[in-house]
């Protein structure tokens, strides 16, 4: 009698055991896949950011050909699965370059009243939105997952099986500046 006890309990902590993990991988997976959703938000405004610089061109072949160089020497991360890192590192490649090309135009008036410009200007607007959104929506998934893993029971069985905490995206520091009203 007691034995059937015993393998009923056990039965019962490996059933629950197995709920834990397939919890956790599905709480990983959303992080996983936010993080790619940012990615490719990165990477069709990096594509952009290169559509400006060809149009720079037409304006100005030293300034094209400066910022075609900071282009390829500053490439964004397009791994697999990407990671909180490699998306701080992204945005902040990202942000230089449209600093760059802003200053660009701001000399060429011709080129920021050329509408392929502000129709590209806007795409990149487009994608920066997309972006900000995806990164809240990847921290509010961390967040979960990361209550889901320091939560006891299951952060015994999320350390046994080798889940850890997640890092959040870093916050922009240049948007803490605000002007004092």
């Amino acid at each position: 009698m007691t034995i059937i006890i015993i393998i009923a309990v056990l039965a019962l902590l490996i059933l629950w055991i197995i709920g834990v993990q397939n919890k956790l991988v599905k709480s990983d997976e959303f992080c996983n896949n936010a993080l790619k959703q940012i990615n490719v938000q990165q990477i069709s405004r990096y594509d952009a950011l290169q559509a400006l610089v060809k149009l720079t061109r037409e304006y100005s072949s030293y300034e094209a050909d400066t910022l075609q160089k900071i282009v390829e020497a500053r490439k964004i991360t397009s791994s697999p699965v990407p990671t909180a890192a490699d998306i701080d590192a992204n945005e902040s490649v990202l942000k230089e370059i449209s600093a760059k090309l802003v200053a660009v135009a701001e000399a060429y008036p011709d080129l920021k009243a050329n509408g392929n410009y502000q129709k590209t200007m806007a795409s990149i607007e487009k994608y920066e939105e997309n972006v900000r959104l995806s990164r809240m929506t990847f921290n509010d998934t961390v967040t979960r997952f990361n209550q889901q893993v320091r939560s006891f029971p299951t952060s015994v069985v999320a350390g046994m099986l080798g889940f850890a905490k997640r890092d959040y995206l870093a916050d922009d520091v240049t948007k803490k500046d605000y002007p004092t009203i």
